[in-house]
């Protein structure tokens, strides 16, 4: 009998042997699944094609729509065209599977209309948005969310065809789209697209994860309560508009992530997916896994191919119907487990496998991370993911769930917690370095200082947690205050040991780089529905009487400085010193070396670090008068290590630096110069005795005597 293949992530990680039944049972569970799906003939992408199946379709005929609603006993479109009553040419045949459809002719319905159906089942009826609309808008005045023909005349045309992401290393701006303006309102693609887009790709950013793009009811959700999957929120603006922006990053090299909400959905039964056709469990469990404890949503019912085909279509209807290059999987740790991951700690690996994990939501993880790079091969996959799942960022044939990247969520817990508990004089440079680099070796992450949910209303941002209300009176150029002095130093400070330090790629939420003061507060009836935090004000960092563009300068300087290193995120991070007492943290990374000093009060004078021996310019500081310092380090001056016998084997000397306190300095190592090798002058050979008379001189340089051509 064959032995079975051990799979690699247990052969490259000893610890999970003890693991070995349950990652190879959930990998068997996965190839299965697929096998089920695609009949072992088809692809997966084949297979998920339930967008260009269900839903309303133009053909050369006419129209055709169709639902799936098995628990339905009568189902009818109502809308613009029929006067919003049930009448007899608009009722859906049942068919198949549970399977509803009907077909029209050309002028049953036209561009713009608004629509929905008429659901009727034993016990009841309901007014329902299709579960496959792709465009749902709401009334000003009533509020009330419709379903729309769109079918524009002129609809949009890539000029970027087939794009391929140059993000080596992937440098994320998370973004979204409404709050993305100075106006008091909701802003939209149009506006993000001409505004916005030139200050990302002037930051040094190669992509943007925008948040909110799936259809859902309350604004003020963050787009976490999704309503309707396939529609593209039309408070932003038109398909058309979301395409152009699209490609128009795309022109500019960069890539765009869609924030994807797939971990739970909208109770909301008119506008949502919550009793589409009477019964409780078409889409979601139908027993206490229903509802989510902590999230006020409905669970997805993972275990059901109708509700994968649903998902996993999901996913390839964004790929090529937009162009997205790729998703941030949300709440993903919820997937994992049947208790949702609330209340544990996480603390072993025994944590991970005690038959709490969530077969048919790995499954789907798993099955969506093999679609997306199925249908396109340089698409990115990130997890946001708490708990720390070993393989959740590594291939499927190595046993893992598929994800590219997982999210590095206890960086930005780390620093809040720094900032809120520790005296300056407290923060240990070994602690800094230990939290940053601890990661698994063989899964890439995303690094990030601090999350959007720290913007909110309850939470404070890094920047207002240092400065706080001085931001209101003190953030004038010229006006020297030491609270504003401190809070802007630190924050450089922490975002490039944070970007630096990356194995995989860097994530800043939209206006966090500069320092935005405040929070984020979208309207609601407490605040009287008003949109005065619900906007980024953009005016504060393009004044040039504010110490905000320095906090900008120093953000886009640093992130050119590292993306313009083919593969930075893959160069190991070497350890060059570090000693708490003084509070001093150098590393390097290729050739470029980090020197941090995060010494409250104290400068040093010919700090030494041992180096590579050689020549070093300085690239960068953070005391430079452009980032807002006192311009106390002559980033002129090129320095060269002092030999030290004792290190003389590992090539490494004394590299003697002016370290200011709470500042940052990139040195970049010269290469060596080349060693030339002395020339040696041809030189004739003497004539014998034979010829001493006729011979002549083999060169010009034979006539002169050697004892001048070795002078």
């Amino acid at each position: 009998m064959k032995k079975k293949k051990t799979l690699a992530i247990i052969q490259d990680d000893p610890w999970l042997e003890p693991y070995a039944e349950a990652i190879e049972g959930r990998h068997e569970d996965a190839v299965r699944k697929l096998e089920e799906l695609t009949g072992g003939k088809t692809s997966l992408a084949d297979f998920a094609n339930a967008y260009n199946y269900y839903g309303l379709h133009r053909t050369a005929k006419g129209w055709v729509f169709r639902e799936w609603a098995p628990n339905a006993t009568g189902v009818c479109l109502i809308g613009d065209f029929n006067s919003w009553t049930e009448c007899e040419p608009y009722r859906l045949k049942r068919i198949d599977n549970g399977n509803w459809e009907i077909k029209l002719p050309a002028r049953a319905m036209k561009h713009g209309d608004l629509f929905k159906l008429l659901v009727k089942w034993d016990g009841g009826c309901g007014e329902r948005i299709p579960a496959y609309a792709t465009r749902v808008v709401q009334d000003e005045n009533t509020k009330i969310f419709s379903a729309q023909v769109w079918n524009p005349a002129e609809p949009y045309t890539f000029k970027v065809e087939k794009f391929k992401p140059n993000v080596k290393p992937l440098l994320i701006y998370e973004c979204h789209i409404g709050m993305g303006q100075d106006k008091e309102g909701v802003g939209t693609y149009e506006e993000f697209r001409t505004n916005i887009l030139p200050r990302v790709k002037a930051g040094g950013y190669n992509a943007i994860q925008i948040m909110a793009i799936q259809e859902h009811p309350y604004y003020g959700s963050f787009g976490y309560h999704v309503s309707s999957f396939y529609a593209a929120s039309s408070r932003f603006g038109t398909p058309e508009e979301l395409k152009h922006l699209i490609d128009t990053a795309h022109e500019m090299g960069i890539a765009v992530i869609m924030d994807i909400v797939h971990s739970h959905a909208v109770k909301n039964e008119v506008e949502g997916l919550g009793r589409f056709d009477g019964s409780y469990n078409l889409y979601f469990y139908g027993d206490h896994r229903r509802e989510h404890p902590a999230w006020d949503s409905l669970c997805f019912d993972y275990g059901k191919n109708d509700v994968l085909n649903f998902l996993l279509s999901n996913c390839k209807f964004w790929l090529e119907e937009y162009h997205f290059d790729g998703f941030r999987f949300d709440g993903v740790t919820s997937l994992l487990y049947y208790d949702h991951g609330l209340g544990q700690a996480f603390g072993s690996y025994d944590d991970y496998y005690n038959g709490n994990e969530d077969t048919n939501a790995i499954t789907y993880l798993t099955l969506a991370n093999e679609l997306i790079h199925e249908v396109n091969p340089h698409a990115i996959t990130i997890a946001e993911e708490m708990s720390g799942m070993p393989g959740l960022a590594r291939k499927f044939k190595d046993g893992g769930i598929g994800f590219d990247y997982r999210m590095a969520m206890g960086i930005p817990d780390y620093w809040i917690k720094t900032i809120k508990e520790r005296k300056d004089e407290d923060w240990k440079p070994t602690s800094i370095f230990w939290e940053l680099t601890n990661r698994r070796a063989d899964e890439k992450t995303i690094s990030y200082a601090e999350s959007h949910d720290q913007a909110l209303v309850g939470d404070k941002t890094i920047i207002f947690r240092l400065i706080d209300k001085e931001m209101y009176w003190h953030m004038m150029t010229g006006d020297n205050n030491s609270v504003v002095d401190r809070g802007m130093a630190l924050h450089k400070m922490i975002r490039l040991v944070t970007a630096s330090t990356i194995n995989g790629g860097y994530l800043n939420f939209m206006g966090n780089e500069w320092g935005h003061p405040e929070w984020i507060d979208f309207p609601r009836e407490g605040n009287g529905w008003s949109y005065k935090y619900a906007r980024r004000q953009w005016n504060l960092v393009d004044r040039e009487d504010l110490k905000y563009q320095f906090l900008n300068n120093w953000d886009s300087d640093m992130l050119h400085i590292i993306g313009g290193v083919k593969n930075y995120q893959s160069l190991p991070v070497e350890k060059l010193w570090d000693k708490d007492d003084d509070q001093i943290l150098a590393y390097k990374r290729g050739n470029l070396v980090f020197v941090f000093n995060f010494n409250p009060v104290k400068s040093f004078t010919d700090y030494g670090i041992l180096a590579p021996e050689g020549e070093y310019d300085g690239v960068i500081d953070s005391d430079n008068a452009r980032y807002g310092g006192y311009g106390n380090i002559d980033s002129t001056v090129k320095h060269f290590t002092q030999h030290d016998e004792l290190y003389a084997d590992a090539h490494l000397g004394w590299l003697k630096l002016y370290l200011p306190a709470r500042s940052v300095q990139i040195l970049r190592m010269a290469p060596p110069k080349p060693i030339r090798k002395p020339v040696r002058k041809p030189t004739a050979k003497a004539p014998s005795k034979s010829t001493a008379k006729t011979a002549k001189p083999a060169s010009k340089t034979a006539k002169k005597p050697a004892s001048k051509s070795k002078k």
